[in-house]
Parts: structure tokens; sequence; C-alpha cells
């Protein structure tokens, strides 16, 4: 089944234009994502559609809990999150450190899930959303279809499907998506652990100097606080870190002009609250939030955030650090000159933002919480998380 998914994973011929596979945007020479610096993917029929949002690494999924809303749990990096009911209404906001302290831990937060706003919960379920996306491979149920019929693996598909596959075309729909997500969970380069941090954690490579430092800024709760959101130690079950807590944030990330949407004044992205109302959670109190990726092999990536506005790392760490100490620096301006905060959340939803916890607690006129070395250190430590590459 997983060797039917690799087929799918590499087939042009299923998409609306018969140019595009799961690996012209989540490129397997580049940890599967986006090889490019564009903001977004053009998709769609013709190539031209930009698609809603920056194409997120397919790396280190395995292990991805399906959404919930529950206590911040940081050291349990979401796993077994109890789920609320939908009328769980968010609290008065505890800073969160990456030396995990209770002051966070009865924080009720939006985790797990698939995509930037955790709309699936499984690889299964994810797999449909940029096939049918008419922005991205803009194809159709039917188009597969067609496309299983007469593909090589169509037949070996078929009998894997059975006679249930026979009767019913959307359950080969689906046992195609199992393929696939099998092929994710059983292909090791999906998550092959196999950074210099892996093998410093197991005792077989050292830290250099600025690497050793990074690290410490990384955890330091006063400095980076990375670790708070990145976890960075190993969990009870005893697996190396995956440096998320699968958790949302609401970070103020700044308006991308260069997307054709944004030009439109009333465009707004809200998050995990721009889903299908089907009552899973309150969509105010988490408006505004997008997951925290896995910073595994984010040093060879070359866009940052749900909406690509950032293309280095070292325009994310000053963002991080000067977001509202020096704001004309990221956000527009009014018709006044004005800086407008937060620019790319709805004004009734910026009191989402994160502004209680480290870095993000400063106010203009306050001393920076790292300085351009310190940023440059953490960023040493950073590119000590990307994978060898595989043979």
């Amino acid at each position: 089944m997983a060797e039917i998914g690799k087929a799918i994973f590499y087939d042009k011929s299923l998409s609306g234009s018969g140019k595009l596979s799961c690996a012209s945007c989540h490129d397997p020479h580049n940890h599967y994502g986006p090889s490019g610096a564009s903001s977004v993917f053009l998709g769609g029929s013709a190539l031209s559609d930009e698609g809603k949002r920056t194409i997120p690494s397919l790396t280190y999924l395995e292990r991805q809990p399906a959404f919930s809303i529950g206590p911040d749990d940081p050291a349990s990096e979401g796993e077994n999150a109890p789920v609320l009911p939908a009328s769980t209404a968010a609290a008065a906001h505890g800073a969160k450190s990456a030396t995990n302290t209770q002051s966070s831990a009865t924080n009720l937060v939006p985790q797990g899930g698939l995509f930037w706003d955790g709309r699936a919960d499984t690889l299964q379920q994810q797999a449909r959303g940029p096939l049918y996306d008419p922005a991205e491979m803009a194809s159709t149920p039917h188009k597969v279809l067609a496309t299983l019929e007469n593909a090589p693996y169509g037949e070996p598909l078929k009998q894997f499907a059975g006679p249930a596959g026979e009767r019913s075309p959307a359950f080969l729909l689906d046992e195609a998506m199992f393929a696939l997500a099998r092929y994710q969970i059983e292909e090791s380069s999906f998550h092959p652990y196999s950074s210099k941090f892996d093998d410093w954690l197991e005792g077989k490579d050292h830290f250099t100097a600025a690497e050793v430092r990074g690290y410490r800024l990384f955890n330091d709760p006063a400095k980076g606080n990375c670790a708070a959101c990145h976890v960075d130690t190993v969990g009870r079950n005893r697996l190396p870190p995956l440096f998320t807590d699968h958790q949302y944030e609401a970070l103020g990330i700044p308006r991308n002009k260069a997307l054709k949407k944004t030009h439109d004044a009333s465009y707004y992205d809200v998050g995990v609250c721009d889903q299908p109302a089907d009552g899973r959670f309150p969509v105010g109190d988490y408006c505004g939030m997008f997951t925290t990726p896995t910073l595994r092999n984010a040093a060879t990536r070359k866009v940052f955030f749900h909406n690509g506005v950032f293309h280095s790392l070292d325009d994310v760490m000053d963002f991080y650090v000067l977001r509202d100490l020096q704001p004309g620096r990221f956000y527009s301006r009014d018709s006044h000159g004005k800086v407008v905060l937060y620019d790319d959340i709805p004004k009734k939803y910026r009191k989402n933002v994160d502004v209680s916890d480290a870095p993000f607690d400063r106010k203009p006129g306050d001393k920076p919480a790292l300085t351009e070395d310190e940023r440059q250190a953490i960023i040493a430590f950073l590119k000590t998380l990307t994978d060898r590459k595989s043979d």
C-alpha cells in the first residue's frame, strides 16, 4: 500500500493541469517542503492561481495528534490532549516559558491537527485538501478515478480495495488517500531524525561554541524562550523532540503585500477559526492563531509563516525580537501615517496576539530580549536541526 502511495505522490496526471504532483510542492530534495522562495505556490488548472497559504513541510507529521482544545502542557508535546466541549472559553493567559512553569499549565489552547489551521486530523484527510483545491492541484474525484483506472498502480489498488472498492468509487478514493498516508508513514525520509542535534542527543557529536550558546539562548526563558513552543526535550514517550508543542499562536505576522489577495482591504486570514463552523471550538477566542510548525529543517527553508512574508531566518529572528519595539519596520501605516500594529488580523481579534510571552513581552523603549549577536547564535543552533541528505 505504501508503494502505491509513493506512485500517487509523484503522479502529475492526477492534477487538473496534468503538471503537478504532491512532490511538486513538497520537494523530497528539500525535506518535503517548498524548494523556491515564493510566498505561496502557483497552481490551479493554468498554474496561475495563488495558493492560500505557504506550503508546510510534510516531515515529522507521523506523531501529530488530532485537533483538540485543552490545557497547555508543553512537556507532553500535545500527546493525548483532552478534547474539551465547544462551549469552553479561553481563560486568562498565563505566561509561557521555555522552563515550562506552572503559570501556563491551565491555559486552554487549540492544539494538534494538520495544515496551518488544523482542519484535518489525519494524513489521509490532509491528502484531499491540496488535491481538490482549485488553486492548488485543482483535481476532482471524477478526474482522480479516471486516472486510477489507467495508472499502473490502479490495478493493485483495486485489489487492496476488494469488492468494496468495486461497489463504491468513494471507497476506492479513500483507499488511494490511505495509500498516500501509508507512504508518508513508512518512508523514513519523512522522519529521518538524522540531524546533528539528533547525533548530539545520542552522544555521537558535539556542538560548536556558537551552537552551544545558541542552544542556551533558545532555552533561556528571559532571552529567546523558543523552547516554550518549540519543545526541544525528550518527552515521556522517550522519542526525539519534534521542536513543536503542536499548539496555535497569534503572533501578529505582518500582512504580505506581495500576495494579490491582500490588495483587498477586507481580506483577512484568521487561521484556526477560518474553518467550517462545526461546533468544535469557540472561534473568537482563537482567531488569528496558526499552528506552531516544527523547526526541524527550518534552516533550509526560504519562506516562513503562514503567509510567507519573511524569507530568511534573520528576518524571522528580527521580527520576534523587534516586533513591538520597532513596529514601523514590519507593519503598514494608515492614511495619517500611523503604524497599524498587527495589520493582518481584524481589529476585533488583535487582543489574541501574544504580548505576554518572551520575547514578545517588550514595549517601545525597552531593551531587546536578544542582541543581533545572540540572534545569530540561535540561528547557528537551528542549523543543527537540518537532516542529512538521504542517499
